[in-house]
């Protein structure tokens, strides 16, 4: 019986693809299922061999590792560069942007709060 070994929603489709390589590579079995138009399905790669689980598991697992570790070092040398993206240099790039979801942020909370003070008054 196949087992669930790599959920796919919210993941890039470059890391998908990356996962999909190392465990072809590596010989390991597998297929895919996808979300569906509804997105109601699990969007997943399955192991078709529950007896590869644990080597499977473990490839993964490295690759993860690996990968936290590469975004975390480019993050880091884009802030030694001064190039990090950070709250200022968004709203710098997209003030307009920026207001107008300032301004939706402002308007919810209003609406929220709006019965309360009503009734408070």
């Amino acid at each position: 019986m196949a087992v669930l070994l790599f959920h796919l929603r919210n993941v890039p489709d470059e890391e998908a693809e990356e996962v999909r390589r190392l465990l072809d590579e590596h010989g390991l079995d597998t297929f895919e299922t996808r979300a569906g138009f509804w997105g109601l399905g699990v969007a997943a790669i399955w192991l078709r061999d529950p007896h590869e689980l644990a080597r499977a598991r473990g490839l993964i697992d490295a690759y993860q590792q690996a990968l936290g570790e590469r975004v975390r070092s480019e993050q880091d040398a884009l802030a030694a560069r001064g190039e990090a993206p950070t709250l200022w240099r968004r709203l710098a790039r997209q003030p307009i942007r920026t207001l107008l979801l300032a301004l939706l942020a402002a308007a919810v909370l209003a609406l929220s709060l709006l019965p309360f003070l009503w009734l408070a008054g």
